[in-house]
């Protein structure tokens, strides 16, 4: 039987999901260049991809620069005739640095930025298993390959990831005699006893433009919800939502457990400093803010996110991304340099560099066994079944930003929640409607 192009998509999605995690670490024996699309082909001359690359060097130094500089010269020794050419930019700027090139024409070879729908949907990305190798393909953790997916095909190569537990101060704990939560009338009680202390800030809540999206979701999960429900149609303003920001504006807010700024007006990275400085009890904490703290001297406790009756069945993921682009037709270099980016020494590398997690199978694992990343353990039990904001849809990034923007005032005092996630739902749906 003839099988059309739907069909043959559908067929590889589905093998490659029955191969399954345990299927990707017998795979992994093989060689990176059996049976992928991206290893097969012949010597196509002398070829030269470009790559842009978000910087991930939080203290403005050049460790990024490096870490691709070292990468790339271990694979160009490996595969005379290919040359990659590397710009770094600031996560400020590197999407839309990377959107106007491929406006004008010049897209890049391979892009490791935020998102790739908009991309995928426009039919100017590889999918992953035009790129990729079986193995290496099969080696990703599941919840990272379902975000990568637009319209049950993959063309999202999760790059790093990270999950979100609860961060406490312990000298401010144990200074406030409070325990760990695990429930929200624990955190409340926590943060009662930390103001009582004279804490500025018992709890950061940080809806503020820069993160909004994700704060509000890992309380969304904790509360039972989310931004989608189970089939995947945007519910920003379904029951389970909107009690939780009702909880949130009358039990933290309302009772000025918050700190002296707004939540709608905090950012993460100002909540992130002053967990450093020692002047917050609590919050919804991120690797890359263990070694500020410890700098400073900030002993970091830290617990899954606290839910109603205790901890959520789902936590919060985030990854980043990495895509090649069809323009310039280098289907063949392009994957090998992704093989090659996504070997285990490459992987725990970068992500131990920066305090991320891996996103595959294997590297995971090791990290998850060495002693030298002990700290990230509790973010790594929870990756495995974590939720990811829904980058898949075209949509997600105008519903993202109008998240940032607004829902800070769902926890005003005197605010009704209902009416501010009913307006970005009514919103959220237009756009979802649109794709």
């Amino acid at each position: 039987m003839q099988l059309n192009d739907e069909q043959k998509v559908d067929e590889a999605v589905e093998r490659r999901r029955f191969l399954g995690l345990t299927a990707a670490a017998a795979a992994l024996g093989l060689t990176a260049t059996v049976a992928g699309c991206g290893a097969l082909g012949g010597d196509s001359g002398d070829v030269t991809l470009r790559l842009v690359a978000a910087d991930y060097d939080l203290t403005g130094g050049d460790t990024t620069k490096k870490y691709w500089a070292g990468l790339v010269a271990a694979f160009e020794a490996k595969h005379p005739g290919v040359k990659v050419e590397v710009q770094v930019e600031s996560w400020d700027d590197v999407d839309r640095k990377v959107a106007e090139m491929v406006e004008a024409g010049k897209a890049p070879d391979i892009a490791q930025i935020g998102a790739y729908a908009d991309y995928a949907a426009a039919g100017q990305l590889y999918a992953v298993d035009e790129l990729l190798s079986i193995p290496v393909q099969a080696n990703f953790l599941g919840p990272l390959v379902a975000a990568g997916e637009y319209k049950r095909t993959q063309y999202g190569m999760p790059f790093v990831a990270s999950t979100r537990p609860l961060f406490y101060n312990k000298g401010l704990f144990q200074e406030a005699g409070a325990k760990a939560p695990t429930t929200w009338d624990e955190l409340v009680e926590a943060a009662e006893k930390l103001k009582a202390k004279g804490v500025p800030t018992p709890f950061a809540l940080p809806l503020g433009p820069e993160e909004a999206q994700a704060e509000a979701l890992m309380w969304l999960l904790s509360g039972g919800g989310g931004w989608t429900d189970a089939s995947d149609r945007y519910a920003v303003d379904s029951d389970a939502n909107i009690r939780t920001f009702e909880w949130l504006r009358k039990n933290l807010v309302g009772k000025d457990l918050t700190g002296p700024v707004a939540p709608g007006r905090l950012n993460r990275k100002a909540a992130f400093a002053a967990f450093a400085n020692g002047d917050v009890g609590m919050l919804n904490g991120h690797p890359s803010l263990l070694k500020e703290a410890a700098k400073k001297g900030v002993q970091v406790g830290q617990v899954p996110l606290p839910g109603v009756d205790g901890p959520p069945r789902t936590a919060m993921g985030v990854a980043d991304w990495i895509m090649g682009f069809r323009q310039n037709g280098h289907r063949k270099e392009i994957g090998d340099f992704l093989n090659f980016v996504f070997s285990d020494e490459n992987v725990l590398k970068f992500a131990g560099d920066n305090d991320l997690l891996p996103v595959t199978v294997t590297a995971s694992t090791r990290m998850e066994t060495d002693p030298a990343h002990a700290n990230l353990r509790v973010f790594l039990k929870v990756l495995p079944t974590a939720q990811l904001p829904p980058v898949g849809k075209t949509s997600w990034a105008k519903v993202s930003e109008d998240v940032k923007q607004n829902i800070g005032r769902a926890v005003v005092p005197g605010a009704r929640p209902a009416d501010v996630l009913g307006r970005i739902g009514r919103a959220a749906t237009a756009a979802e409607a649109a794709e």
